[in-house]
């Protein structure tokens, strides 16, 4: 049987190599001790040299060989390292791995003592000069350093199960052809194949039993080109009835366990999680399960602050929530490179489709450097391709010119190690030779004040299956303490894209430019070391155009407001028109207690979008008629001339505007001193005083949300914790708490820039700074656990407001 075990915690590290340090008499105890996942270099929040992270460093691990491991086979697994990591074992070099996005493992077995320690060394390269992909020219994105992804042993037998590949497929009448791609390890097995056995179980999301069998050499066929180097692979096939389907409303899920057998004696089993579906992008758009379905979704990097890549588990899954729950998007890009299984994990369970795809920006290297990248794809397929989750590979350098020599091995493995998913690659040319099977485009045509996306059949040579990979990101950079027309416009430029999104059917999808903001190096971002291109900042506190996305789902009521209503952050103190992204049927708008008017979603302007914005562009209603005793004809008259006047201001007005002006008064017996009085009361002005609106959000005849906006008095923060529930179980938990500044009314106050400082205690500490500031009114702030199970507390202390406690329980389970 196979045994794996955890090898996360008990890592000595060092900011430097030297050959010496591979050694296992090397004194290694002035190293510092290390947890993995581990950032090679903490990064401030912004303004930093990326070279803090790009040297070479040294990891060394000591553990004791069990007597019982003899003649097996150890092996020696990393998720991920960056970004050339050497492993040598009691001083002998085992291996150099090249890439650090993708898992490798290494064979411990030949170079194991069994009296005394052991010693893993790693020499781990986090430069950016090497000849392999991503690196090569300038990359829109940092690729930090360290080992940044946990590490595991597995003891097997000398036969063992290598890997599984569940494929299935679509029989008709309710029937799915499962296929089993079994691969075994051991020049045993060859030797003695006849004494083999393989028995499967197949069981659904409850793990409950839906069907077995059993299966030799001789009930399976055989590919004989794959059983060399000690590696044999088999293929078999069975059929069920009516599978519960994995989509994105029903992610359903199934296992298989395979069990091998040599006589009646348990040798390995494989525990694989899998979905049955089927998805294809035609050209008229992409189908899920026979049904056509269009692709919402956002790219994501892997990024954090202060850590770069290294965070665990609930972290990486707390992002697919996030999408899902807080985004409502049905889609994501792991952009620019494959990104941790526990993300996508959390994906094959939320029902997130996922675009995933090889390392790379812009650039091609040599020779070296290809062959690099193919292999890069090789891995990338075989580590994620069970996942049901993943609907398309990129197997093409992100935004590179056309390589078809490269092009064609790189679609031609994924098509080899994968039939059943199609290839695209992501490029920024029209007319680009197309060897995928879907053209996946960059589209940045929009600028705000033209159409939001171009016509497939302007960027294609043939009708084929289209998908918009980027659309915004840098061509509108957003933060959160920008002025208020910033984020609207901001926000609006997502929602056109959208509704040109949803107008052409023969587009797959979309995915906006991005989730979050990122860090970046010196040649892109504002200088700071911060693209500016998410809906959300680095802690994913979420920005206006945030709802949009979530505005055109149903998972809850959406109604964000574009203004905070004070025309003091307006040009002139002109408030505009204020948008009220929602999912909602109409907004309801009333001044103090009176009930100004109805608004429906603006139709006219966004013809496409499932749910578009709310446009709310008359702050009078029918308060002149009630109020003033005005009739309607005059009433609607002043409304018109208000807006000029906002629009002009009074001395600027037109002629025809004065003219207007003129006659009303006149014909209502309204003096210029009344003009005045009742200009401020309804349209407000500098110098006028300020009101507090509330908007209802109705959904099917009943508010679903309300929003008061009014004079902001005391601030008040509020703190969204990913969890207070923490567990140590292959390494250390982490808890994201999100913090936001609202007035009294909960509207975020996005001016608020104080700082708080901070203090942990018991069994968590905080990562990165005990002091920080709000950025646009929010910050956050990541806990970890230290190794230990108990309480833990975390301190927060505003300038001038009340002092915060959350109090976290951590549990640790036993290895």
């Amino acid at each position: 049987m196979t045994r794996r075990i955890p090898l996360n915690d008990g890592w000595m590290y060092g900011k430097s190599f030297e050959p010496e340090m591979v050694y296992p008499d090397y004194d290694d105890s002035m190293m510092e001790e290390v947890r993995l996942p581990h950032a090679n270099a903490e990064t401030p929040y912004n303004y930093f040299d990326d070279g803090i992270y790009q040297f070479v460093s040294c990891y060394r691990r000591r553990f004791t060989a069990e007597p019982q491991w003899k003649g097996r086979q150890v092996l020696l697994t990393f998720e991920g390292v960056a970004h050339v990591a050497s492993v040598y074992l009691n001083g002998s070099k085992l291996a150099t791995h090249y890439g650090g996005y993708t898992a490798f493992t290494v064979n411990l077995s030949p170079g194991l003592v069994y009296e005394g320690e052991n010693v893993i060394a790693m020499e781990v390269d986090s430069r950016e000069n090497r000849n392999l992909p991503p690196f090569g020219n300038v990359i829109d994105y940092l690729t930090y350093g360290g080992i940044y992804r946990e590490a595991y042993i597995e003891i097997k037998e000398p036969v063992a199960v290598e890997d599984v590949f569940v494929m299935t497929e679509d029989a008709g009448d309710g029937k799915y052809i499962v296929r089993l791609q079994v691969s075994v390890s051991g020049e045993e097995y060859k030797r003695n194949e006849i004494n083999y056995l393989f028995e499967y179980i197949l069981e659904d999301g409850r793990r409950t039993k839906v069907c077995g069998g059993r299966f030799d050499a001789g009930d399976s066929s055989k590919d004989s080109s794959s059983s060399s180097a000690g590696k044999h692979l088999f293929i078999y096939e069975f059929t069920i009835d009516n599978p519960a389907l994995w989509d994105t409303e029903h992610p359903n899920l199934y296992y298989l366990k395979l069990a091998l057998y040599e006589g009646d004696t348990l040798l390995d089993e494989k525990d694989v999680r899998f979905g049955f579906r089927t998805c294809e992008f035609k050209k008229d758009g992409f189908y899920l399960n026979n049904r056509k379905v269009k692709l919402l979704g956002l790219n994501r990097h892997q990024s954090y602050p202060y850590v770069g890549y290294a965070m665990p588990k609930s972290m990486q899954q707390l992002d697919a929530e996030i999408l899902k729950f807080e985004l409502g998007v049905n889609a994501v890009r792991t952009s620019h490179y494959p990104q941790s299984k526990h993300f996508i994990n959390r994906c094959d369970e939320l029902g997130i489709l996922v675009f995933t795809e090889i390392p790379g920006w812009q650039h091609i290297g040599d020779e070296e450097w290809k062959k690099r990248a193919c292999e890069q794809v090789r891995e990338m397929v075989l580590q994620y391709r069970n996942h049901p989750s993943i609907i398309l590979w990129g197997v093409r350098i992100n935004e590179s010119q056309d390589d078809d020599e490269l092009y064609s091995e790189t679609n031609r493995i994924a098509h080899e190690l994968d039939p059943t998913r199609q290839t695209g690659g992501v490029r920024f040319i029209k007319k680009s030779h197309l060897l995928e099977d879907v053209y996946t485009y960059n589209d940045f045509v929009h600028n705000g004040k033209n159409r939001g996306l171009d016509k497939k059949k302007d960027v294609t040579s043939k009708n084929v299956p289209y998908l918009v990979s980027e659309f915004n990101g840098h061509m509108y950079p957003t933060k959160s303490f920008d002025d208020e027309e910033h984020r609207l416009e901001h926000a609006l430029r997502h929602a056109r894209v959208l509704d040109s999104l949803f107008e052409q059917e023969d587009i797959a999808g979309g995915f906006g430019w991005c989730m979050f903001d990122y860090n970046t190096h010196k040649d892109f971002g504002s200088g700071d070391r911060i693209c500016y291109h998410g809906v959300m900042d680095m802690f994913r506190n979420p920005k206006p155009a945030a709802a949009v996305y979530a505005s055109q789902s149903e998972i809850y009521p959406v109604c964000e407001l574009s203004s905070s209503m004070d025309i003091g952050d307006h040009p002139a103190g002109r408030l505009g028109e204020v948008y009220a992204f929602t999912n909602a049927d109409c907004i309801r708008l009333y001044k103090g207690d009176a009930f100004i008017k109805e608004f429906r979603p603006a139709r006219d302007r966004f013809k496409n979008l499932p749910h578009p914005p709310v446009i709310i562009d008359d702050f009078i209603g029918e308060l002149l008629e009630k109020k003033e005793k005005i009739d309607h004809k005059s009433a609607e008259g002043f409304k018109k001339l208000i807006k000029a006047i906002q629009e002009h201001g009074p001395s600027g007005l037109p002629l025809r505007y004065k003219l207007k002006m003129a006659y009303l008064l006149l014909k209502n017996r309204i003096d210029m001193q009344k003009a005045v009085s009742l200009y401020y009361e309804y349209a407000g002005g500098w110098g006028g005083k300020s009101f507090s609106y509330r908007f209802e959000a109705i959904k099917n005849g009943r508010v679903v949300k309300e929003v008061v906006k009014g004079p902001v008095g005391k601030p008040q923060l509020k703190y969204r914790v990913s969890s207070t529930s923490l567990k140590e179980e292959e390494t250390y938990d982490v808890a994201l708490v999100r913090i936001t500044a609202h007035d009294r009314n909960g509207n975020r106050l996005y001016y608020y820039q104080e700082p708080v400082v901070l203090k942990a205690s018991g069994a968590i500490e905080i990562i990165g700074p005990k002091v920080l500031s709000l950025r646009g009114g929010a910050a956050g702030i990541f806990v970890k656990t230290r190794g230990m199970k108990g309480e833990g507390a975390l301190t927060i202390c505003p300038v001038g407001l009340e002092e915060k406690h959350i109090y976290f329980r951590v549990e640790k389970s036993e290895q």
